[in-house]
């Protein structure tokens, strides 16, 4: 497979990172909750772009660099969603308002990227010195397929607050309200943290659990960091604005997690097949690749991961389950459209 030139590659990375920083800024500036509209216009650019890139890729390299990314970014888009879930219920754990909800979401996007870099760079070493890993990724994604798939959801809002957290809390002074998008505040002429604080850790935390399910995921798609990198940032990318867009439709994605748990199981079952098919363990067919181990091809990868997310979307829409989801959550919102109010922040005290 052809490499990728080098001007492609640091032009990417500079565009990439313009287009971040803009994002960044444009979110500090002017703090606000997004209408439908200008949510829908910045996902539809965000996917635009990628679906521009993986075109770049084919024109510059070839298919199989294409289809890799693709393939790539959709697994990374669709765990990311997944996340989305976990912080609707850590915006309203918190009773995070609508207006900094913006900016709380952009700071985890940061902290996923530099997370994910650094697993990544970590990843692409082990993997280019020690062909064995390749069982453990795949043995892992098995694992966390069948967690994804039989977890009860209320686990994860347990996870929202840890006792690492619950800890942090009790020890540092922290106040009782927010003080707009600030980590600290003045009350009673003592300077204090907002539980704005506690939400970045708890947004941190639950990137960092998302980032060790999904570079062994993207890694089993392929072996080049600056795809997996590119893929992951790409899904990042808009992530902010899809929390607006889907708004309570995401509660309706009943058979979204078991649609990942089917694709990580998936993608487990293809490392494993590729850790066999360069084998170099002594105890594991004396140290040789096992021949009749299959390389799923990258076109088949993609449309797997396609069908998968489009029968669970479809089925969570049509589902009877899926629509009683939405009518519950949008019971649970007040009289004039907005989300009830949830338990005080300081509850734990």
């Amino acid at each position: 497979m052809p490499d990728l030139p080098l001007w492609f590659e640091i032009g990417t990375y500079a565009i990439l990172g313009t287009v971040l920083l803009f994002d960044l800024l444009l979110v500090l500036k002017r703090p606000h909750e997004p209408s439908m509209k200008e949510a829908g216009l910045w996902v539809g650019f965000y996917v635009s772009l990628a679906l521009l890139f993986g075109a770049l890729m084919y024109w510059l390299a070839d298919a199989e660099h294409a289809g890799q990314f693709i393939a790539g970014w959709v697994t990374e888009y669709s765990l990311s969603i997944d996340n989305l879930f976990v912080f609707i219920i850590i915006m309203a754990r918190f009773a995070v308002p609508r207006k900094y909800q913006q900016e709380v979401l952009m700071v985890g996007i940061i902290i996923a990227l530099v997370l994910r870099g650094i697993f990544i760079l970590v990843g692409a070493a082990v993997i280019e010195n020690f062909s064995w890993v390749f069982y453990l990724f795949g043995a892992f994604l098995l694992w966390t397929a069948y967690k994804q798939a039989t977890d009860d959801d209320d686990e994860s809002e347990d996870s929202s607050e840890n006792r690492l957290v619950a800890r942090l809390r009790r020890i540092l002074p922290m106040s009782d309200r927010y003080d707009g998008g600030k980590l600290r505040t003045t009350v009673e002429g003592r300077k204090v943290f907002t539980p704005m604080l506690v939400v970045f850790l708890t947004i941190g935390m639950t990137d960092l659990l998302f980032a060790v399910d999904s570079i062994p995921a993207i890694f089993g798609l392929t072996q080049s960091a600056f795809i997996v990198f590119t893929a992951n940032i790409f899904a990042l990318m808009g992530l902010r604005q899809l929390y607006f867009l889907l708004g309570g439709l995401m509660t309706r994605l009943i058979y979204l997690k078991h649609g990942l748990s089917v694709i990580l199981g998936f993608i487990g079952v293809k490392l494993i097949f590729h850790a066999m098919h360069v084998n170099e363990l002594p105890f594991i067919n004396g140290g040789r690749p096992i021949e009749w181990a299959p390389e799923i091809p990258t076109f088949v990868s993609l449309a797997v991961i396609l069908g998968t997310i489009i029968v669970a979307t479809v089925a969570s829409l049509l589902s009877p389950a899926g629509k009683a989801a939405q009518a519950e959550a949008a019971g649970a919102e007040s009289a004039d459209g907005k989300p009830s109010a949830p338990e005080p922040v300081h509850r734990e005290r």
